[in-house]
């Protein structure tokens, strides 16, 4: 039996089959039916004895209890190290009581996440008032990846150079878009967001730094896509002479995705954190690169 190998349910598998092939190591996809009353029969195989289960929480509510029933066939099974790979972690954003009544849904998947696995690996989790990805998930092994210098390679490739300015929707995303920025060598800035109602923003971005520029609109997360379309059609007002938008995380639909467009986007481009028509980025070699140390004797024992 080999010592390590990945497993992955269907939604993912082409992506979880990519890093373990980064990794070197077997790949085996987990079978999972649906009875006519919504419950779920999962059946997984044969488990190594570390086992790296990848699984991106995009739409979580069903995928956790199916991975919650993985986990029990899995160490049932003989999986000693259970480590779970979620490119994209659900229920993060909700990290304190915002109005009265709330559930604080990180601390409660966090804590849950937290009694089934040895180890968890992230990119990218969407985290404000939580410094350190391992708060989320205390006494257990956790990583939060950056997809920036990934982001910045993939730029680069196509044909974006240090003469690209890379732009935030707002203030909030300074820390994402200077990491692109870095590995690019090249400028960030920020948009300054106003908000007119609920439904309602401005951005406004120096129109002097804008004017005749190639502009690359990084976020972390696109979900309503409200914000980033709104930053693009503000860039393309102050002139700018080509934007491109790069995200980790798109969770956003059909429709947003024509709304970006329609804005001045001319492409966009997401990782396959999420499986999404957008996906240009692969993770397959930064997960790889962070889960090595698995394949390693030392680890194992």
């Amino acid at each position: 039996m080999t010592a390590v190998a990945v497993q992955s349910f269907a939604h993912g598998s082409d992506h979880a089959h990519a890093m373990a092939e980064a990794l070197g190591v077997p790949f085996g996809e987990i079978a999972v039916h649906t009875f006519p009353d919504g419950e779920s029969r999962v059946t997984i195989m044969t488990p190594a004895p570390v086992t790296i289960l990848y699984c991106p929480l995009d739409r979580p509510n069903g995928k956790l209890v199916e991975l919650a029933l993985a986990v029990e066939a899995l160490r049932r099974g003989g999986a000693a190290r259970l480590v779970l790979v979620a490119p994209y972690l659900c229920y993060m954003r909700q990290d304190k009581v915002f109005h009265a009544g709330e559930a604080i849904s990180q601390k409660v998947i966090g804590g849950w996440l937290g009694t089934m696995f040895d180890r968890i690996v992230t990119v990218d989790a969407h985290l404000h008032r939580v410094a350190d990805i391992r708060d989320v998930f205390p006494g257990v092994e956790a990583q939060n990846l950056t997809a920036a210098e990934v982001i910045a390679d993939f730029a680069r490739g196509q044909g974006l150079t240090q003469s690209t300015l890379i732009a935030g929707p707002d203030a909030e995303s300074i820390q994402w878009v200077s990491r692109i920025a870095g590995a690019l060598d090249a400028e960030a800035i920020t948009g300054k967001k106003e908000r007119l109602g609920d439904r309602e923003v401005r951005i406004a971005f120096p129109a002097a730094k804008i004017a005749g520029r190639r502009i690359l609109v990084a976020d972390d997360i696109v979900s309503s896509g409200g914000t980033v379309t709104v930053a693009v059609e503000s860039l393309k007002q102050a002139g700018a002479a080509d934007i491109v938008v790069a995200v980790t995380h798109a969770l956003f639909d059909a429709k947003i995705e024509a709304n970006i467009r329609a804005a001045g986007a001319r492409a966009i481009w997401s990782a396959d954190s999420v499986p999404h028509p957008t996906n240009a980025i692969p993770l397959a070699g930064l997960l790889a690169h962070a889960l090595r140390d698995e394949t390693t004797e030392e680890k194992r024992k």
